[in-house]
């Protein structure tokens, strides 16, 4: 049986009163491409921050392709590779002098340091701008750069901390490529974090659902999508209390599998959406409930979000949580 790449065992991390992971138990496959899909300060950073060795658990363990974060960090490091959030490449070096010292601090021999850094630059297709100031780079450009540094020791797994945060769409469609070639090409398995639902739908084979510091649900994302069943019918309300109230008159009849109300609308998840709704709809007139919209469409990974956590996801601000991991990685640092 091969040894898990990432294995955590109820690993928590807290910050005076705050729980910023709660007991997450999880197992990443050699080979796989896993996302932790959530919010920001839904805990995602932080867990990769415990899984890279940047701060300890509070408790619980992990191990790294078998080898324990707490007790064994030094050979952790040795086998992963981190993209975090925020850049942390120099920007008074070039792309190459940028590799050249993270190849440097991981001790590679001169020869093989050089070979090393023309691979990674081809598979990013940074090349060509490897004698460019970094500080000249897009924000594109410098991502592709920081996870070509990330694979400069031949690390078995690569953490990915919000790769795409802040890019343009078709930027964000490049880096998708990229990460699913050195996925394929280098074989490495690949954890990475996102609040993007596209990015974790196109990428990942298997995806936690994280909020609040705890795993709301784990799998692929059409069991996930199927595990909604059927339909998703959505109906606009005038306002919230109407939207309570047809929320609640479902429950009660049993209208539908799975009903809940956000702001001034209902979402439904139902089998054979299309003949459900005018018996739906007859529910919400005998009430005194005006429908002002109607909308019909399969599961999505919003609509599993929603249906676990009661809310979507935004992109807001950083928490405080967040804040606090950021401070405490730069320390480390």
């Amino acid at each position: 049986m091969n040894t898990p790449a990432v294995e955590t065992f109820d690993i928590t991390r807290r910050f005076d009163d705050l729980v910023a992971v709660d007991s997450i138990s999880i197992k990443v496959e050699q080979g796989e491409l896993f996302g932790l899909l959530g919010p920001n300060g839904a805990g995602k950073t932080t867990l990769i921050n415990m899984l890279s060795t940047m701060i300890p658990p509070s408790n619980g363990t992990a191990r790294i392709w078998g080898v324990d974060v707490t007790n064994q960090p030094s050979r952790v490091r040795q086998n992963i590779g981190v993209v975090f959030q925020g850049t942390t490449l120099d920007d008074r070096l070039t792309g190459r002098e940028n590799l050249d010292l993270h190849g440097r601090l991981y001790g590679l021999p001169k020869q093989l340091r050089k070979q090393r850094i023309d691979e990674v630059l081809e598979l990013v297709e940074l090349d060509d701008k490897a004698g460019v100031l970094v500080k000249t780079y897009s924000g594109g450009m410098m991502r592709r750069l920081e996870i070509a540094r990330g694979l400069m020791h031949h690390p078995r797994v690569l953490f990915l901390d919000e790769p795409t945060l802040g890019l343009d769409p078709q930027t964000r469609n490049h880096i998708w490529d990229y990460i699913r070639r050195l996925n394929h090409e280098e074989n490495v398995t690949i954890m990475l974090t996102t609040h993007y639902m596209e990015e974790a739908d196109q990428l990942c084979e298997r995806i936690a659902i994280i909020d609040h510091g705890g795993i709301k649900a784990l799998d692929t994302p059409e069991n996930l999508k199927d595990a909604l069943g059927g339909d998703v019918i959505i109906f606009g309300t005038e306002n919230e209390t109407q939207a309570s109230l047809l929320c609640k008159l479902y429950d009660e009849n049993g209208s539908a599998g799975h009903v809940y109300y956000k702001d001034d609308s209902v979402s439904i998840m139902i089998q054979d959406g299309t003949h459900q709704i005018p018996h739906l709809l007859k529910i919400a007139i005998e009430a005194g409930i005006d429908i002002l919209s109607v909308d019909l469409h399969r599961p999505t990974l919003d609509d599993v979000f929603l249906s676990h956590t009661g809310r979507d996801i935004r992109a807001e601000e950083t928490s405080d949580v967040d804040r606090i991991t950021y401070k405490l990685q730069g320390r480390r640092r």
